[in-house]
């Protein structure tokens, strides 16, 4: 029996989303439209201040309010400690405070305006202390501990390979220069939102926004001290996620608190403000970089120092600094590499995870910086990256094997649609108010990645109802990126069916094999060879029954149009008549399949060293920009990103993914930043947090390199988080190019050209 034939199929065509016609038409259920008889609405008191002791607490009043059901402070919640890689934060907070926002107390009522009158209620005596509110402050040694009894390192890398320092010695040129970039909120539609409730088994029952539906699990269990078995947590529709809903907010937790204590529903649903507040932010880093070059720009050796302030609470951060410590040295054939990172504490609102989990500060660096070389070498920046890229077959300085690689090709794709020789060509730093220049930069990312255990897995169960249709069970998250259309392809594919006979149902710890979730790009790779091996399984037993009916041979059987058939024949049997002879007959069963993926890497070891994902993505941006001399504003003229996905398997939903990414990258490169004053947000809403708008960007362009990779689902790789990684410097490098500045410090602010312009001239002597 051979493999579906591409007739029909809906691998590698537009595809709409599986998930769009109940998105516009309103039908789509998000956390926060969900009801229970008897709900509960939630809100959550949070401190005001960075760095407070709680005095006391008196909730009398507050209680006393007709229509409240429950007001738990610190006292009232678990004393377990929660946390990913350090197990360090209340669900409330007890005796202390450690950043502005924290959670202290929260209010269950039958409405949300009686629940925000309660908070009013709440009366909270603080002593106020000292603050720490930069990384600077923290590693001072007199510095007290964020953590009483702790250091305010919350954790530390180091490696070398090769020799760096012989390296360094032989170069043509070497350069140094620190980048610093900032804390990026994700932006996403839907504020996190979860409604708990106790089922009729006595089972907590949480329905929300999230990422991982298992990752939720267990922390809603270690955090409520409950049995796994104890909890069943279902994904509502997620309006976006990109890493801010994976494990580090406390919304679930509370709402299970209140749950547990009153027995009734209870929603708690972010507003904006408490969204910004709540949810965890980009990791600002602050990276010093040493690379040398030889004469024809081959890197000869990088070293790095980055300090990354994690805030009050570690959660992914370690995770995130390990990421820009390392992930980098893999894209070019280096050899010499030294990296010493380190997490610091501060009373700050805690960072994590971010679509590009890391990468995104390290790239601005790194790109910034051979952009700056190349033109002390007299060459071409593309051409430098080239030069030094990585192929397929290639292991890595730390031990990534390199099943696919179209960096060269992305380069190639993105420079040439910009026609950037030709423009690159022309007198830069001309006269004029307004200055145009070009930028380039590239990027890698992983599809998977082995490092949060010795797994990087997934199972995909499928079922072949008895009118022949098919129910996907899988615990890969849809946040809006497109895993449930992922798999209802490949699934449609396999069994020759329209894309209309799938249905993908909603991640259900009750019902769907475990998952690690959307994360780390893995979903495509992981859940889309197991997809395959589930859906080739439901096939094997389609046909082997079919053979039986049809007095035929399996090899002589094919599958088409809902049907199998004897080739060459008239003779055919429907897929539902088979479904339904697969359970009536002696011995006989439905039709369901269990395939589970893992990939075949590595965990690193003590020395970080390892292949820890099954594929690697890459890719390359070019733009153009324009900057005003009188104003300093920058408008971003056009955009090109090439992103080597291995394979298109749904190409409308990838350059989706692209094109938002470049729009998030030019956000964080140009006008997005928390504001914080004294360590507390001042501009945690969109009237004052500025993202880019459909005016602020160009038509965004795109296109993909299709290196098949051999790992890969039919060769395709992760698509939704490489292409944010090479915006920020592209912009940064196009700007230098268009006036001669270079903004080493994001985000790149008309204050920060102008500075810079009137500095040079200064020091010249000339505009």
């Amino acid at each position: 029996m051979k493999t579906p034939t591409s007739i029909g199929s809906p691998l590698g065509h537009e595809t709409v989303q599986v998930t769009a016609r109940s998105k516009v038409l309103g039908r789509a259920l998000y956390a926060g439209d969900l009801k229970l008889p008897g709900m509960l609405h939630a809100k959550v008191l949070r401190s005001p201040y960075p760095h407070a002791r709680i005095v006391r607490i008196d909730t009398t009043a507050a209680r006393a309010l007709p229509g409240v059901r429950a007001v738990l402070t610190g006292a009232d919640a678990p004393r377990t400690l929660w946390g990913v890689r350090h197990r360090e934060r209340r669900i409330l907070a007890d005796g202390l405070v450690r950043f502005a926002g924290e959670e202290v107390a929260a209010v269950a009522a039958s409405t949300e305006e009686i629940a925000r009158d309660a908070l009013d209620l709440i009366e909270i005596e603080y002593e106020e202390l000292p603050a720490i509110l930069s990384p600077q402050e923290a590693l001072d040694e007199e510095a007290p501990g964020v953590h009483p009894g702790r250091s305010n390192i919350a954790h530390e890398i180091r490696f070398e390979r090769g020799d760096p320092d012989a390296a360094l010695a032989s170069a043509d040129l070497i350069h140094e220069a620190t980048y610093t970039t900032h804390a990026q909120y994700p932006g996403y539609l839907e504020p996190m939102a979860t409604l708990a409730s106790i089922d009729a088994e006595g089972r907590l029952l949480v329905q929300t926004s999230t990422q991982s539906v298992f990752l939720a699990r267990a922390r809603l269990a270690e955090a409520l001290e409950l049995p796994v078995s104890s909890i069943r947590v279902v994904q509502a529709t997620t309006g976006g996620g990109f890493g801010g809903k994976i494990v580090e907010d406390d919304n679930q937790l509370i709402a299970g608190l209140l749950a547990l204590h009153t027995g009734r529903p209870v929603r708690l649903v972010n507003n904006r403000l408490e969204d910004f507040l709540a949810c965890c932010s980009s990791l600002p880093e602050r990276i010093t970089l040493k690379l040398g070059m030889a004469r024809d720009g081959r890197i000869l050796a990088k070293e790095v120092r980055i300090i990354a302030e994690c805030g009050a609470y570690a959660g992914l951060s370690a995770e995130v600094m390990h990421v820009s410590a390392m992930r980098s040295d893999n894209m070019y054939r280096l050899d010499n590499v030294r990296s010493h990172a380190t997490l610091v504490y501060t009373h700050t609102p805690p960072h994590g995870a971010f679509r590009g989990f890391g990468g995104t500060q390290m790239l601005f660096a790194l790109n910034s910086h051979i952009h700056t070389m190349a033109e002390q070498l007299g060459l071409d920046p593309a051409d430098v990256h080239k030069r030094n890229a990585v192929q397929a077959g290639d292991v890595t300085v730390h031990g990534w094997k390199i099943g696919s690689a179209g960096l060269r090709e992305c380069i190639d794709q993105a420079t040439e649609a910009i026609d950037w020789r030709s423009k690159r060509a022309q007198p830069r730093h001309a006269c004029g108010v307004r200055r145009r220049g070009m930028g380039m930069a590239a990027a890698m990312h992983v599809s998977g990645n082995r490092t949060m255990g010795n797994w990087d897995g997934s199972t995909v169960v499928v079922r072949i109802h008895e009118d022949g249709q098919v129910l996907v069970l899988s615990g890969e998250c849809d946040m809006g990126q497109g895993a449930a259309t992922m798999l209802s392809q490949i699934v449609a594919h396999e069994l020759a069916l329209p894309l209309s006979h799938v249905r993908v149902a909603p991640p259900d710890t009750d019902s769907v094999p475990f998952a690690i979730g959307a994360l780390a790009s893995r979903v495509t790779m992981a859940a889309g060879n197991a997809a395959i091996g589930a859906a080739r399984a439901a096939r094997d037993k389609l046909l082997a029954l079919g053979a039986v009916l049809l007095e035929a041979h399996t090899s002589d059987l094919e599958l088409a149009d809902g049907q199998v058939r004897v080739r060459g024949t008239d003779r055919v049997l429907g897929m539902a008549e088979l479904a339904r002879q697969h359970i009536w007959r002696h011995g006989g069963e439905a039709i369901q399949v269990s395939h589970t993926w893992d990939a075949q890497t590595q965990m690193h070891d003590a020395q970080l060293h390892g292949n820890i994902a099954a594929a690697y993505s890459f890719a390359a941006q070019a733009v153009e920009v324009e900057v005003d001399t009188e104003t300093g504003r920058i408008r971003v003229l056009d955009s090109y990103v090439a992103d080597d996905c291995g394979k298109a398997l749904n190409p409308m939903a990838v350059h989706g993914q692209t094109n938002g990414a470049a729009v998030q990258a030019m956000g964080w490169a140009l006008y997005e930043q928390l504001q914080l004053e004294g360590g507390r947000l001042a501009n945690g809403n969109f009237a004052d947090y500025t993202m880019p708008t459909a005016d602020a960007v160009p038509m965004l362009r795109g296109g993909f390199v299709q290196s098949n990779d051999p790992n890969g689902p039919y060769g395709a790789k992760g698509a939704s988080e490489t292409a944010i990684l090479p915006g920020a410097p592209a912009i940064a490098n196009a700007v230098y190019d268009a006036v001669g500045v270079r903004i080493q410090d994001l985000p790149i602010t008309p204050e920060k050209i102008l500075a810079a312009l009137h500095a040079r001239a200064k020091e010249t002597g000339r505009a």
